[in-house]
C-alpha cells in the first residue's frame, strides 16, 4: 500500500512538474527578449532569429523552390507581389525555442505592413523543424507551408550602398501560431535592429533584399542568426 501511495505521488509529482515547465516555457520564457548588439556600418542585418533554411538569388517569374515533386514556389508566392527586379531571398526558420521578435535589417521607413490569411488553414512546419535539427539539406524540403500559410509583409525602404533599396520582411505563421504581431505603421521609421513585429510559437521569416552588385552574403545555409545582430548582407 505504502509503495503503491509512492507510486502515485511520484508520478502526480512528474506531471506537476512537467506542466509547470510547459507553463513557464508557453507564458514567460517564449517572451523573452534578450538585449542585441546591432552592428555598426553598412550591413543587412537578420530579422529574426533561427535557422537559415534557403539563399536563393532570382529572376522575375523563375521558380525558387522546389518545394516537393510537382509543387514549386515563385517570389510573387511568399510576398504576394509581383516583383520585377532581380531580387535575394533569406529564408530564417523559428523553432519554438528560438526568441520571436522580429527586427528591422536596415534603417529605413515602412512603406506598408499587409497581411493575407493562409489558402485554407495554416499547416505545420514539422518538416522543416525536423531537417534543420538534424542537419538534413535542402531544409524547406515538403514545407507547404512557405507559399500557404498566413503571413504579415513588411516593406522597409532606406538606403544601402548609396542606392535607394526596399526590403520585404515575410513573417510567416506555423501551424500552431496564436498570432502575428506587428508594432509599426505605415511611414513609420524604424532603426537597424529595431523590433517590428513578432511571432508567437513556430515560424518563419523570409528576408527579400534587391540583388545589388559589390555587395556579399555573410551567411550561408544551415546557419544559426540572431535577429538585429547577425550580418547576413555587407
Amino acid at each position: 500500500m505504502e509503495r503503491a501511495t509512492t507510486v502515485i505521488l511520484s508520478g502526480l509529482a512528474v506531471i506537476f512538474i512537467l506542466a509547470g515547465a510547459f507553463i513557464f516555457w508557453r507564458y514567460v520564457w517564449f517572451f523573452r527578449n534578450p538585449e542585441r548588439i546591432i552592428p555598426a556600418g553598412e550591413n543587412i542585418v537578420s530579422p529574426a532569429d533561427g535557422t537559415v533554411v534557403y539563399i536563393k538569388k532570382i529572376r522575375p517569374g523563375e521558380d525558387v523552390l522546389v518545394i516537393k515533386k510537382g509543387i514549386s514556389a515563385r517570389i510573387s508566392d511568399i510576398v504576394k507581389e509581383e516583383l520585377t527586379e532581380p531580387k535575394t531571398l533569406i529564408g530564417i526558420f523559428m523553432s519554438p525555442f528560438d526568441v520571436h521578435y522580429n527586427r528591422s535589417p536596415i534603417d529605413g521607413s515602412v512603406g506598408f505592413v499587409r497581411h493575407y490569411p493562409a489558402k485554407t488553414r495554416n499547416l505545420d512546419m514539422r518538416s522543416m523543424h525536423f531537417r534543420t535539427l538534424l542537419g538534413l539539406p535542402p531544409y524547406y524540403w515538403n514545407s507547404r507551408h512557405i507559399i500557404e500559410n498566413e503571413r504579415s509583409v513588411t516593406r522597409i525602404t532606406g538606403q544601402f550602398k548609396g542606392k535607394p533599396v526596399s526590403v520585404y520582411a515575410v513573417q510567416i505563421a506555423g501551424g500552431h501560431v496564436s498570432g502575428i504581431d506587428s508594432y509599426v505603421s505605415e511611414n513609420g521609421k524604424l532603426n537597424k535592429g529595431d523590433i517590428f513585429g513578432m511571432i508567437r510559437i513556430g515560424s518563419q521569416v523570409d528576408l527579400i533584399l534587391p540583388d545589388l552588385p559589390d555587395t556579399k552574403i555573410r551567411v550561408a545555409e544551415g546557419e544559426t542568426v540572431k535577429a538585429g545582430e547577425s550580418i547576413l548582407v555587407e
